[in-house]
């Protein structure tokens, strides 16, 4: 062969290479993403059903890393994820005010309840919430928290910052530093009360033999929102990929879906689809 042909060969196959990176610039690696979120939408099984229709949908990939809402920002700000579903809105607003995402959209909420052993030794069944944490206090009744920088820890020590107890160091108050089910089947063996989103409980409440002892009130509302990162901030994350898993989040069919999960088994959603309300709607 000529070398002149040869030349116009190799030259011929790297404008193809170029060509199909251009046109297809999604490579392997750009096709798949990380999800940092709660262990609570991971324990309830919603996104056992999501995922898999994202995936199909879309032809992304995903990751799941459930942790607590303050380990999931935590993973977006050193650029370890590319796309966050959380619920810890005081710490949310934090992270966006810091330059570490670009939009932050509600999703759906659901409620806190708290947990109890049916004997309820410290009395407070029905009570409001933070009335119910003080009385926990002084009876001395043990109190299984997550300790975990979770969206559920979070609203505990704002409860007991309410009730004006500071927990720490208490005999009664025992730290699990897991997740929330885990959390539970720790708080039915030690029949103690527990702080939990409904969502969790109700999906694994066959065998705990704990009740809900205090549910209504509405410093318990639990609220989900998905962020995107900020390229500037984690110049690694799949921008493009988070934004695909976000606008799917609040799209109509992935909301209509979220208002029906639970339904069949429990008779009642275990989430309410919040995509397009006013935050102030809420009580944000």
């Amino acid at each position: 062969m000529k070398p002149f042909k040869i030349i116009t060969i190799i030259f011929a196959f790297t404008a193809l290479v170029v060509t199909l990176l251009t046109v297809h610039p999604a490579s392997a690696a750009s096709r798949n993403i990380i999800l940092a979120t709660t262990t609570s939408t991971q324990d309830s099984g919603l996104l056992d059903v999501l995922i898999p229709l994202f995936e199909k949908q879309t032809g992304y990939f995903v990751k799941t890393i459930a942790v607590g809402s303050g380990q999931a920002m935590k993973m977006g700000e050193k650029g370890e994820a590319d796309v966050l579903l959380v619920h810890s809105p005081d710490a949310e607003k934090k992270f966006m005010a810091d330059g570490f995402g670009t939009t932050r959209r509600l999703v759906m909420h659901n409620d806190f309840i708290i947990l109890g052993p049916a004997s309820d030794p410290a009395k407070v069944r029905g009570s409001k919430a933070a009335e119910a944490m003080k009385r926990i206090a002084q009876a001395g009744s043990l109190f299984a928290s997550r300790g975990d920088n979770s969206g559920t820890h979070a609203k505990e020590k704002g409860l007991w910052k309410a009730a004006g107890i500071d927990p720490e160091g208490q005999k009664w108050y025992q730290q699990t530093g897991l997740g929330m089910g885990q959390t539970l089947n720790v708080a039915a063996e030690k029949k103690a009360y527990v702080l939990t989103d409904r969502a969790t409980y109700l999906s694994l409440k066959k065998g705990l033999g704990l009740e809900i002892i205090v549910e209504g009130d509405g410093k318990l509302l639990n609220i989900y929102h998905v962020i995107e990162l900020n390229p500037v901030r984690s110049p690694k994350a799949n921008v493009q990929g988070g934004k695909a898993f976000a606008d799917f989040m609040v799209a109509k069919k992935t909301q209509e879906i979220i208002g029906r999960f639970g339904v069949d088994k429990f008779g009642a959603p275990l989430f309410f689809p919040d995509a397009g309300k006013k935050p102030e709607s809420l009580g944000l």
